[in-house]
């Protein structure tokens, strides 16, 4: 049996059916956008590897830090404990994220850190005597992770996880916001869509802990780009009522919509923020919440006052030391430059997407490019073209779409989008 074959009978990949696995790749190694198969055949990841590989494949500076922490100390339990990578790497956070996040939990993967945010908004409540706030409120056509509460605030409907729907928690929602991110805001709340939430946080404010959103960009719930003047509006229907407003950036941290979190293109902050996959610029898994001082003092002063919450790899001294690194190249490098010229590049290279047959919508922000088809494309299919094109890109829904490495040039991102062009019209 070769390793593909085995592949296929064994090992099961997020989102297929193992009955009929599709197209898969065998990747031998990986450097810069560059994938190599094992046949020498090199392809662009114009995924990022899931939107996380920011810099690149085995960036120098991220491949020798952590080298040399697997020398000195792979890991140690963080109860009672800690470490060098992860106080360095908490300097960092704090220096780039909103002022008010001053405490950092650390996770595991972006799902835990959305599970961990859920649980600090109910212990938050329950610390302060309203053990009733337990659910939560949230936007339709979001997605905040495969896990099991998280998957009760993605969208029940048209999401990925309908069919758990009569085991999950039910959840409240409302409609996305209407309003598009490059659209004019109306102060009408019939049309922004304010109306509607504000009339669910009030018939029900005895019973939401919270409200959970990706702030500007739906991800896998649809690539949508709303405008961030629903979230100022929407901090203040929090306030009013006491509830707490959870912003989930797993997707769009670290530079990924040309601010460094999509909370710098609204003028609020949250309660609770939600960091992962480019944190370790794609190198391993690793997340964070991080919380401002009324949610934390609040379950402090509870009881039983401990946070009920602690993974083994909790901190774990490598992915702490990949996400220093990953970091620091932001914070000494220019990303705004590259993700502004990506940007740019995007928009006039799949502009001619629109008059395709079949194109419903074209959308460019930052460095996330989208091409929606009016039908439902086929990831399998697209994959059947990769070597050809020399670029993977892994569609789903109705969505053809790019979110490439940050350190992509002109001439690499010139091949992702005459492939999406591509796939346009063959899918």
């Amino acid at each position: 049996m070769t390793p593909l074959e085995f592949d296929q009978h064994h090992l099961w990949h997020p989102y297929t059916n193992v009955t009929k696995p599709g197209p898969t790749f065998v990747v031998k190694e990986a450097e810069g956008v560059w994938l190599t198969l094992d046949d020498g055949t090199r392809i662009i990841d114009a995924m990022s590897s899931w939107w996380s590989t920011i810099h690149g494949h085995r960036h120098p500076t991220i491949t020798k830090d952590v080298h040399d922490q697997l020398d000195r100390l792979p890991h140690v339990m963080f109860g009672g404990l800690t470490h060098d990578p992860a106080i360095e790497l908490g300097r960092r956070l704090l220096d780039l994220a909103p002022d008010t996040m001053q405490r950092i939990f650390y996770c595991d993967s972006g799902s835990v850190s959305v599970e961990v945010a859920l649980k600090m908004a109910v212990q938050y409540q329950v610390s302060l005597g309203r053990p009733a706030r337990c659910e939560f409120a949230t936007i339709r056509q979001g997605y905040h992770g495969d896990t099991w509460k998280a998957m009760s605030v993605c969208d029940p409907v048209t999401g990925m996880h309908h069919l758990f729907t009569g085991a999950l928690s039910i959840q409240h929602f409302v409609d996305r916001p209407p309003i598009a991110i490059d659209a004019d805001w109306s102060d009408d709340p019939a049309r922004n869509g304010l109306g509607a939430l504000e009339a669910l946080l009030t018939e029900n404010q005895d019973r939401i802990a919270a409200l959970i959103l990706e702030p500007v960009v739906q991800g896998t719930g649809g690539m949508y780009f709303y405008h961030p003047e629903y979230l100022n509006r929407a901090r203040a229907l929090c306030d009013a009522h006491d509830i707490v407003l959870i912003f989930d950036e797993i997707a769009t941290g670290f530079g990924r919509t040309g601010q460094m979190f999509a909370t710098d293109h609204t003028s609020v902050q949250p309660d609770i923020l939600c960091l992962g996959k480019a944190i370790t610029g794609g190198t391993m898994s690793f997340a964070t919440t991080m919380t401002n001082e009324k949610i934390a003092e609040g379950i402090g002063g509870g009881d039983p006052g401990l946070f009920m919450h602690g993974p083994t790899f909790m901190a774990n001294p490598l992915a702490c030391a990949a996400a220093g690194a990953s970091l620091s190249l932001l914070q000494r490098g220019d990303w705004q430059g590259q993700v502004a010229a990506i940007e740019a590049q995007l928009r006039a290279e799949l502009a001619p997407a629109r008059a395709l047959p079949g194109v419903a919508d074209v959308r460019v922000l930052g460095a996330i490019g989208v091409i929606e088809m009016d039908h439902v494309v086929s990831a399998d299919i697209a994959h059947g073209h990769c070597k050809e094109m020399g670029v993977f890109l892994r569609p789903f829904g109705k969505k053809i779409y790019t979110m490439p490495p940050f350190v992509t040039s002109p001439d690499e991102l010139r091949q992702i989008t005459a492939a999406m062009l591509h796939l346009a019209k063959v899918l």
